[in-house]
C-alpha cells in the first residue's frame, strides 16, 4: 500500500531562482550540456555542467570509481597478517571448521566471549562469517584470498556511492542520460583516498567495509521508496523502508557505525523528500517569521496527509533506531567495554573542560586525516597525541578552526536561497558527521586515540562536499575551468600514489611498525611492536632495545615489561626477569600472561611452591588458559607429583584440543610410568586431535614398539620422517624397532642414516655395534636386545 503525495521535493523544480530569465539560461545550458532528466534548471544543472570532466553513462562512471579503487590498494593483495589480524583472523578460533556456527553469534570480533569482563564488546558476527568463508575457501590462512575480498569489496562500495550521491544531490537521470558529474567525482575522490589503507590492507578493516556496503544499500533502498510518477508524484512503499532498516541491522552486526545510517535515511526524508527548511522551521518555530519569510513546516503543499505520513516515517525511524541500540546494550551485556587510559587518555582526564578540549581536538586532528592523509598511523596511543591540558597550548586553536568551517558551511547550507545547494550541503555534512558520531566519546567511551579505519564512511560525505566545493569554484571561475580540472587530477594522482605506498607499508609488519615511527616516534607502542616483531623474528638483541625504548617512554607499560622478561628468562638472566615480571603484576594485578611466565621463572629458580601460587593466581584471571595448565604441569612433574601433573595436561588438552605439547608430555608420561596401554589410548586421541604432527607420531610410536605392536610402530615412524626426514633419533629409534623386529638389513640402513646425520650418538653408535656383531656372526644365536634411544 502506498501513499501519493503531490509536489515532491525530489521531482520539483527549484522555486527560487530569480525570475524566469536565470530558469531560461539553466535550462539552456543544461540543454548544451546533454543533461536531460537532471533536477529541472536548479543550481545543481550549473554546477553539474561546470566540473571538468566528460559526460559519460552511468555504467562507465561507477566501473570508473570501482577500476580507480582496486588500482589504489591492489598492492596489498599479498600482504601478510599483521598487526590486529593476528587476533582477529589468525588467533580467532571461530573461523575453524570445528567451532560450530553459533558461537559467532555470542563472540565477540575477537573470538572472545562477549561475556566475558574482558571482552571489548565489539559485536560483528556476519564479518566474521565472511573470514570464516574465505577460511574454507582457500583451505585454510592463506591471507592472499583475505586482501583480495577487501579489496573487491571497496570497489564495490566506491561503484555504490555514484548511486549514492546522485540521490543526496538530487539527479534524476533518466535512462540513456549523462551520469552525474558531481556524483562521479566524488565517488572516484572517495575511492583512492589514502585514509581507507586500514580498512582495505588490513583484514580486520573488512568490518567498515562491509558495514559501508550494507549503510550505502540501506539509503538507496529508502530513497527508492520515494518513486516519482509521469505526473511528479511521489509514491511512499512501505516495502522499501521495511528493507532499509532491515540492512541498517545487518550493516549493524558488521560493524555498529552501520546503525548511523538510520539517521543520514531520517535527514534525507526531512530535507530532500518533504523539503523541509531548517532554519526557516526554527525561526517559525521562535515567532520570528515575518511578512515574507519562507517558514516551511513538513509538509508537502501544505497536505494534511503527507504532513502525518512524515510524523509516521520518522517515529518509524526513530523506533528502528532504539530497538537497535537496545539490541546492542543487550547483547553486551548491558555494560560498556573496560577501557584504560592507555587506550583512550582523553576519556580519563581531570576535569570536564579539559576531556571536551581534548576531544574537539581530536575532531580537528580526524578532520585533518580527510584534508592531509599523509601522516598516517597504524596506532595512535601512548603518547602519540598528548593531552592539552593548558589554555597556552597553540594546538586548541585546531578544533576552533574545525568549528569555524564546520559553521560556516552549515550556515551557508541553512542561508542557501536555492533548494538544491541547501540540500547538497546539508545531507553532504550528515553525511560525513553522522558516521563519526559513535567514535566521538559522546554516546559511549571508545578505546581508541585514533583510528583511520572510523573515518571510511565519512570519507564519502568529504569526498561530496570537495566536489561541490569544486563546481562553485568552476562556476565563477568558467575561465580556469580547464586549470581547475588539472588541479582535481593532480590530487586524485596524489591520493593514488599515496595509496599505493600506505598499501605497500600494511604488506608486513616490519614496515607497518617502521612507518610509524616516522609519525609517532614518541608513541611507545610503536616501539614495542617493532621489539615483538624483532623478537618474533629471532632478533632479541633488537627486541630488547626497542622493549627499552618504549618502557622509557612509558613507564608502566607491562607488556614489554612481561615481554623482556621472556627474553631474560630465555638468556639465564633470572633475578632480572622475575624482577621485570613482578613489577608488571603490581602495575596490573589481573595480568594473567605476566603471573604465568613469574611462575616458569620461579619454577626455574626452584622456589616451587611460589611458582605454583603464581601459575594459579594467572587461572584465577583467566580460566581458560591451556598454556598455563601446561606449565603447571610441568611443575607438578618436577615436584613429584605426576597424578597432578598428568591431569593439568588433561585440562590443557581439554581447553586446547591442538596443545601437542600437553599431549605429548601426557604419553611420556604414562610411557615411563608403566602405564603403556592407557598411553597408547592417550595416544590415538592425540593423533585425532593433532593429526601429522610429527612430534606426537614419533612419541606414540615409540610406545607402540615398546608394546610389540611392530607394523603399527613402524607406519607411524614412517609418517613422522615424511615431517621431518632429518631428524637423526627418528630413523636411529626406527633402526632400533627394526632391530627387534628381526629386520637386521633394515635396521643397518636405519642406523647408518641415523649416524650420519649424528655422528655422535652415543646410543646408535652401540646399538649399531650389535648388530654388526650379529651380522658378522652370521648364525641365529640370540643377542642382547638393543637398548633404545
Amino acid at each position: 500500500m502506498s501513499r501519493r503525495c503531490d509536489g515532491d521535493a525530489t521531482t520539483r523544480a527549484a522555486t527560487q531562482t530569480r525570475g524566469g530569465a536565470r530558469t531560461a539560461k539553466a535550462s539552456q545550458a543544461m540543454a548544451q550540456d546533454g543533461g536531460e532528466g537532471a533536477l529541472g534548471a536548479s543550481s545543481l544543472d550549473l554546477d553539474d555542467a561546470a566540473l571538468p570532466v566528460p559526460s559519460m553513462p552511468p555504467a562507465l562512471a561507477r566501473a570508473l570509481a570501482a577500476l580507480t579503487a582496486a588500482l589504489s590498494f591492489i598492492v596489498s593483495y599479498d600482504g601478510a597478517f599483521v598487526f590486529d589480524d593476528s587476533e582477529a583472523v589468525v588467533g580467532n578460533k571461530d573461523l575453524k571448521p570445528e567451532t560450530p556456527l553459533s558461537s559467532l553469534w555470542i563472540d565477540d570480533f575477537w573470538g572472545g566471549r562477549l561475556s566475558s569482563n574482558t571482552s571489548h564488546k565489539s559485536y560483528r558476527p556476519l564479518t566474521v562469517l565472511t573470514f570464516r568463508f574465505n577460511y574454507w575457501a582457500s583451505g585454510g590462512l592463506n591471507p592472499t584470498g583475505f586482501h583480495l575480498v577487501n579489496i573487491a569489496l571497496h570497489s564495490v562500495v566506491s561503484a555504490l556511492l555514484y548511486d549514492v550521491c546522485c540521490l543526496l544531490v538530487g539527479w534524476r537521470g533518466s535512462r540513456g542520460s549523462p551520469a552525474c558529474r558531481t556524483a562521479l567525482l566524488a565517488s572516484v575522490m572517495f575511492a583512492v583516498h589514502p585514509v581507507h589503507a586500514e580498512s582495505v590492507a588490513g583484514v580486520v578493516g573488512r568490518a567498515d567495509l562491509l558495514c559501508a556496503l550494507f549503510f550505502f544499500l540501506s539509503f538507496i533502498s529508502y530513497a527508492a521508496a520515494f518513486t516519482g510518477s509521469e505526473h511528479g508524484a511521489a509514491s511512499v512503499s512501505a516495502t522499501w523502508i521495511v528493507l532499509s532498516v532491515t540492512l541498517s541491522a545487518v550493516a549493524t552486526l558488521c560493524k555498529e557505525q552501520g546503525v548511523t545510517v538510520i539517521a543520514l535515511c531520517s535527514a534525507y526524508d526531512a530535507i530532500a523528500v518533504s523539503g523541509i527548511d531548517p532554519l526557516g522551521l526554527a525561526k517559525s518555530a521562535l515567532h520570528l517569521g515575518g511578512v515574507g519569510m519562507r517558514s516551511k513546516v513538513p509538509t508537502v503543499q501544505g497536505r494534511r496527509g503527507c504532513t502525518l505520513a512524515f510524523a509516521c516515517r520518522q517515529a518509524a525511524l526513530a523506533t528502528a533506531l532504539l530497538a537497535t541500540l537496545a539490541a546492542r546494550w543487550w547483547v553486551m551485556g548491558g555494560g560498556a567495554p573496560a577501557f584504560t587510559p592507555d587506550d583512550n587518555p582523553a576519556a580519563f582526564a581531570d576535569g570536564l573542560l579539559t576531556r571536551v578540549v581534548n576531544y574537539n581536538y581530536l575532531y580537528a586532528l580526524n578532520a585533518w586525516l580527510l584534508l592531509d592523509p599523509q601522516w598516517l598511523c597504524f596506532d595512535w596511543s601512548m603518547g602519540c597525541v598528548p593531552l592539552i591540558s593548558a589554555a597556552s597550548d597553540w594546538r586548541i586553536v585546531a578544533p576552533l578552526c574545525l568549528w569555524l568551517a564546520l559553521g560556516a558551511l552549515s550556515l551557508r547550507a541553512l542561508r542557501a536561497r536555492d533548494e538544491s545547494e541547501r540540500r547538497r550541503l546539508l545531507l553532504a555534512l550528515v553525511l560525513l558527521l553522522v558516521p563519526f558520531a559513535p567514535a566521538a566519546n559522546v554516546l559511549v567511551r571508545v578505546g581508541f586515540v585514533l583510528a583511520e579505519r572510523v573515518l571510511y564512511t565519512s570519507a564519502a560525505g568529504h569526498a561530496l562536499l570537495v566536489t561541490h566545493g569544486l563546481s562553485r569554484l568552476a562556476r565563477r571561475c568558467p575561465r580556469h575551468k580547464r586549470l581547475l580540472g588539472v588541479l582535481w587530477l593532480l590530487l586524485v594522482a596524489l591520493h593514488v600514489s599515496r595509496s599505493v605506498h600506505r598499501s605497500a607499508q600494511w604488506r608486513s609488519e616490519e614496515e607497518l611498525f617502521s612507518s610509524a615511527l616516522h609519525v609517532c616516534p614518541r608513541n611507545a607502542k610503536v616501539h614495542y611492536n617493532i621489539g615483538k616483531n624483532s623478537a618474533d623474528n629471532g632478533d632479541e638483541r633488537t627486541a630488547i632495545a626497542y622493549y627499552g625504548r618504549a618502557l622509557s617512554l612509558h613507564p608502566a607499560y607491562v607488556q614489554p615489561m612481561n615481554n623482556l622478561g621472556n627474553i631474560l628468562k630465555g638468556a639465564g638472566k633470572l633475578h632480572e626477569a622475575e624482577q621485570l615480571l613482578r613489577r608488571a603484576v603490581q602495575i596490573q594485578p589481573d595480568f594473567a600472561a605476566a603471573w604465568m611466565n613469574l611462575g616458569i621463572v620461579q619454577n626455574s629458580r626452584g622456589d616451587f611452591l611460589t611458582a605454583e601460587q603464581s601459575f594459579l593466581t594467572a587461572l584465577r584471571h583467566r580460566k581458560q588458559y591451556p598454556d598455563c595448565y601446561y606449565n603447571l604441569g610441568r611443575l607438578y612433574l618436577d615436584v613429584q607429583r605426576p597424578a597432578d601433573a598428568l591431569e593439568a595436561w588433561r585440562t590443557a588438552t581439554l581447553q586446547q584440543p591442538l596443545h601437542r605439547l600437553a599431549w605429548n608430555n601426557m604419553v611420556v608420561l604414562l610411557d615411563n610410568s608403566g602405564s603403556m596401554e592407557e598411553a597408547a589410548r592417550i595416544g590415538r586421541l592425540a593423533l585425532q586431535s593433532v593429526p601429522g604432527d610429527h612430534g606426537l607420531l614419533f612419541t606414540v610410536a615409540n610406545v607402540l614398539g615398546k608394546m610389540g605392536r611392530f607394523q603399527d610402530s613402524e607406519g607411524l615412524y614412517l609418517q613422522a620422517l615424511k615431517g621431518n626426514p632429518n631428524a637423526a633419533n627418528y630413523h636411529g629409534n626406527l633402526g632400533v624397532l627394526y632391530h627387534r623386529w628381526g629386520r637386521l638389513e633394515e635396521a643397518r640402513r636405519s642406523y647408518e642414516t641415523s649416524l650420519r646425520m649424528e655422528p655422535g650418538d652415543p646410543g646408535v653408535r652401540d646399538n649399531y655395534g650389535l648388530l654388526l656383531r650379529r651380522l658378522a656372526r652370521d648364525t641365529a644365536a640370540t643377542v642382547s636386545p638393543p637398548r633404545a634411544d
